[in-house]
């Protein structure tokens, strides 16, 4: 009597899990264009904004000032040119009658044109004192959560330094850190389960969308974005999750270790005839073993009867009898 067990090839590959954390796909830092005083910052770490939230504000006393300065220099611009349009019109009406003389005519069109180019100029100083004012406001350019902020109130900060830091609501990454000896064997198109690592009935699926040019200069690991979808709520930013992978691989047939013996130095298994009764040996190319297990990548179809048990009693053309729980 022998036990047995029937043949079935399962997906190569060997199944990789790594720990990783969820985070933004995008994370943006907002600073002011402008340096000067901070007096007020409306959001703290955690609260959630919306496009065209008011995030901080400078102190705006001097660009105040320069926009009223720049509409006194409008005022008088556009009063200049008001004043020459009329000189202007009169020596037109006056040289059409003969009562003027062109030279003067040509004094009031130039003097009228200098007008214009002035409150040209006014507008545009306007303009930019108008914009430099805007720059002492700071507000959100996408909904998201704050997840860092900058200086305090009553600090000075210098153009362009972070003030507040905005995770993006356009979607969730996992990433890990992933050792060299994988990336290579990882399909770029594979599907990756993530779970949470405090709840492991919260998954989502996603696919790699980012792999870092170059390692870690310490762990000597590459750092891998996966794009997640259908993400649950409780997948908060910085959580805990374990991400599942079946690396590139040939298909094999896993069989108990007990069914292993060798001929002529090689690795073989018996085979049953269902049949006739009797086993045949059959020469067999192993791709990965342990004290346990074998996987079987040749040598072997999908139903062959294999024996698993009293393998050392066995020759080539013995009658056997499949035992109980065989």
């Amino acid at each position: 009597p022998v036990r047995v067990t029937v043949a079935q090839s399962t997906a190569g590959g060997e199944t990789v899990r790594l720990t990783g954390d969820v985070r933004a796909q995008e994370t943006v830092l907002l600073g002011f264009k402008t340096g000067g005083r901070r007096v007020t910052r409306t959001v703290n770490v955690g609260d959630t904004v919306e496009a065209g939230d008011l995030l901080a504000r400078l102190e705006d006393a001097t660009q105040l000032n320069t926009v009223q300065a720049a509409k006194a220099e409008l005022s008088a611009a556009e009063g200049d040119v008001d004043r020459t349009e009329t000189d202007y019109g009169r020596q037109a009406e006056l040289l059409e009658r003969g009562f003027t003389t062109r030279q003067r005519y040509d004094t009031a069109l130039q003097v009228l044109r200098q007008a214009q180019s002035r409150a040209d100029a006014a507008r545009a100083q306007l303009a930019n004192a108008q914009e430099t004012l805007s720059f002492t406001a700071l507000y959100a350019d996408a909904p998201g959560v704050v997840t860092a902020v900058g200086a305090e109130p009553g600090e000075v900060v210098a153009a362009g330094a972070m003030t507040v830091q905005v995770a993006r609501d356009n979607g969730r990454d996992a990433v890990f850190d992933v050792p060299e000896r994988l990336i290579s064997t990882v399909d770029p198109n594979a599907v990756i389960d993530v779970s949470l690592v405090s709840n492991p009935d919260a998954v989502a699926t996603g696919r790699v969308r980012e792999v870092a040019p170059e390692a870690d200069p310490v762990t000597r690991t590459f750092q891998v974005r996966v794009g997640l979808s259908d993400v649950p709520d409780s997948f908060r930013l910085g959580s805990g999750v374990t991400g599942t992978v079946t690396l590139a691989g040939t298909a094999a047939t896993p069989l108990p270790a007990s069914a292993l013996t060798t001929v002529e130095g090689a690795p073989a298994v018996f085979v049953v005839d269902p049949e006739a009764g009797v086993v045949s040996l059959r020469q067999v190319e192993i791709g990965k073993f342990d004290l346990a297990q074998v996987r079987v990548t040749g040598g072997l179809e999908d139903g062959d009867v294999v024996v698993t048990a009293g393998v050392q009693a066995l020759r080539p053309g013995q009658p056997v009898r499949i035992g109980e729980g065989g």
